[in-house]
């Protein structure tokens, strides 16, 4: 052996050494202090991409936190993977960066785990950026080097290269087998792009990771290149079930004995490839008729059928002035929302679903299908539903004054809120989770009490929406446990956050949050106080004041005399109450509309909120105990938007 070859081998060992957990490569750019919000919300949306990214055909992206805290992540799969290879995937990758990253606003990795799966975060969006470094080279030396004329074999090598990355495309993805080179050697060929850069960034991407391997490592038998946006890695053989079957080392033949043509190959593949893609539309069509033919309640009680709350198209449209953009009220998760005027003079409110929309076929028959069951005075009433063609929309009775929200942490708009209303507003609010939880004839889980989901009347009286994320349970049902977490960061709870696990008693913590920021005047994932070291969210800043017999500090401004001190200081409590770490020491609804009403109810004293960190450096704060007083660090992958969580969007 050459000193030259030599010296390779001992450089890649090296290499290989480095980067044995896999490809990962923390950025060191800028840094993060740990358990910081940042790394906070690193972890969240971290835990969201297994599940995030199997269930979105191996591609995802999604955001948590605020400015200048907010953490993008992306996680990306071989088309076609089986969604639980995808996830474990994603799942050691994530875990990986959280190991080894311990700092750093960004880091990626490529990683192989029977499948090739790229996680990437980052402080800002680079979702569609063409970041070409830094770049990780790993030679497989365990596979040698050419044995033969190894510069007719380089030169076979280059142009298949070539080949390759001229076929890219728009896919940002091809893996393929070159013809056969020597007696019985082919090369095979993996490259792939995350989905947002253009196919002439792809294609540059990739052109450069084939020059970094050409000048490197130029005459082994396989290796790797990867870059934040790209991937390349070829080898003698097949590897991560990519290639489909192992080529033949003679050319078909036809009956005759002559070998079938190109063209014939191609014009064959062709027509199968479109037949099979008529098929799986045909199929995608009929489907989605059947689903919503099957739109009809689980039980069979006095409630509304939701079959006879159908709309046509065509009478939404006329309401709406076909959908003009002077009656636009405004946007969510869902997608727009218009004001419109039935011909009988009834006002309405239409959710027009976005084909962008992080909500899909599920979530809206899941509104459909339980709003149809409810009657309440303080929840939204659903007035019907049209589907037609792509069209999927939700018609509800007009409420005038907007969300809570609207008011709530506007610096304007909030002294409109005096604290009559407002006190008015979370009776109305208890009542209308009182009514789901135990009045109804369901036990009903919204999973999204936050303030924008409080719609208030022409008298700003509380009305509870958006029931796309609900869940019912049966009658002897108290608590569930899904890999899908949705709801809104700032609202969820510990239980949910980490273990996916929900009932009840995980309304109750949302409800609690937004009882403090009803009083306060303040959202909780967005709050900051200079002076403040409690963690930078509300929740653990009123905390802090309680436990300093400081709770009048808390009181907004904006209500100044107008409240009464007493109710305000019980309505804190009630909130601390709500947001205890464990799900047992939280009140239930029932008990929490007892505490409103009658004042001569004697309060327990409350244990600290979920997520709470002050004086814990040790505690993960995506830990949780589930018995009273203890904790446990064990936690478990689940998915958590940004706002609403299927889509790490605004809802």
């Amino acid at each position: 052996m050459s000193l030259k070859n030599l010296l390779i081998i001992l450089c890649f060992v090296l290499a290989a050494s480095f980067v044995h957990v896999s490809a990962q490569k923390c950025v060191n750019s800028t840094f993060f202090r740990p358990n910081s919000t940042y790394d906070t919300n690193r972890r969240l949306i971290l835990s969201t991409l297994p599940s995030n990214v199997g269930s979105r055909d191996g591609y995802y992206t999604g955001s948590v936190g605020e400015v200048p805290e907010r953490t993008f992540a992306l996680g990306l799969c071989l088309p076609g993977a089986d969604p639980k290879v995808c996830s474990d995937c994603i799942q050691l990758g994530s875990i990986g960066l959280l190991q080894n990253c311990l700092n750093q606003t960004d880091a990626y990795d490529w990683r192989s785990h029977k499948t090739l799966c790229l996680i990437r975060y980052a402080n800002s969006s680079f979702f569609s950026r063409n970041d070409l470094e830094p770049t990780v080279t790993i030679g497989d030396i365990n596979s040698g080097t050419f044995e033969g004329n190894l510069t007719a074999y380089t030169n076979i090598w280059d142009a298949f290269m070539s080949s390759m990355i001229s076929r890219v495309g728009q896919n940002r993805y091809l893996a393929d087998v070159s013809p056969r080179v020597g007696n019985d050697s082919f090369i095979y060929v993996l490259m792939q792009c995350i989905p947002g850069i253009s196919p002439e960034e792809c294609q540059t991407c990739l052109r450069e990771n084939v020059r970094v391997y050409q000048s490197c490592c130029n005459g082994f038998i396989g290796g790797s290149v990867r870059k934040p946006v790209c991937f390349f890695r070829w080898d003698g053989s097949e590897f991560l079930g990519a290639f489909g079957h192992t080529p033949s080392l003679t050319p078909p033949e036809s009956s005759d004995g002559k070998t079938i043509s190109a063209g014939a190959i191609v014009a064959i593949v062709v027509s199968v490839v479109v037949f099979v893609v008529l098929l799986a539309l045909g199929l995608v069509l009929w489907k989605r008729r059947l689903s919503y033919k099957t739109l009809r309640p689980q039980t069979d009680d006095d409630m509304t059928s939701p079959q006879s709350l159908q709309f046509d198209f065509t009478t939404v449209e006329a309401a709406t002035d076909n959908f003009s953009r002077d009656n636009k009220l405004g946007q969510g998760g869902f997608g727009e929302v218009y004001k419109g005027m039935l011909p009988n003079e009834t006002e309405i409110a239409v959710k027009r679903l976005s084909r962008n929309s992080g909500q899909g076929t599920k979530e809206f028959k899941n509104e459909v299908i339980l709003v149809a069951k409810l009657q309440h005075k303080n929840l939204v009433r659903l007035l019907g539903f049209c589907v037609e063609g792509d069209e999927q929309i939700l018609v509800y009775e007009f409420v005038p004054n907007k969300s809570l929200d609207y008011f709530l942490f506007d610096p304007t708009k909030k002294s409109q809120l005096d604290w009559n209303a407002r006190y008015n507003i979370i009776g109305g609010i208890t009542r209308g989770i009182l009514y789901l939880h135990q009045d109804s004839r369901l036990t009903i889980i919204h999973r999204d009490i936050k303030a924008s989901n409080i719609l208030l009347d022409s008298d700003m009286n509380p009305k509870i929406s958006d029931f796309g994320m609900a869940r019912n349970f049966r009658v002897d049902q108290t608590e569930d446990m899904t890999r899908r977490v949705v709801g809104t960061f700032g609202y969820m709870s510990p239980e949910y956050v980490t273990h996916g696990q929900f009932s009840t008693k995980s309304d109750v913590y949302s409800f609690g949050v937004l009882i403090l920021e009803i009083v306060c005047g303040k959202k909780n994932s967005t709050f900051s106080q200079k002076d403040d070291d409690s963690g930078g969210n509300l929740v653990t800043h009123v905390w802090k004041l309680w436990k300093d017999d400081s709770p009048l500090d808390l009181i907004d401004p904006a209500i100044g005399e107008s409240c009464e001190k007493d109710e305000v200081i019980r309505c804190i409590h009630i909130g601390l109450l709500c947001v205890q770490e464990t799900p047992a020491d939280r009140p239930a609804m029932s008990t929490i509309f007892q505490m409103l009403t009658n004042s001569s109810i004697i309060l327990p004293v409350p244990r600290p909120p979920g997520f709470f960190i002050k004086n814990r450096p040790n505690l993960d704060p995506l830990t949780y105990g589930s018995e009273p007083g203890q904790s446990s660090s064990k936690s478990i992958p689940c998915s958590i938007d940004k706002e609403s969580i299927t889509t790490v969007t605004p809802r």
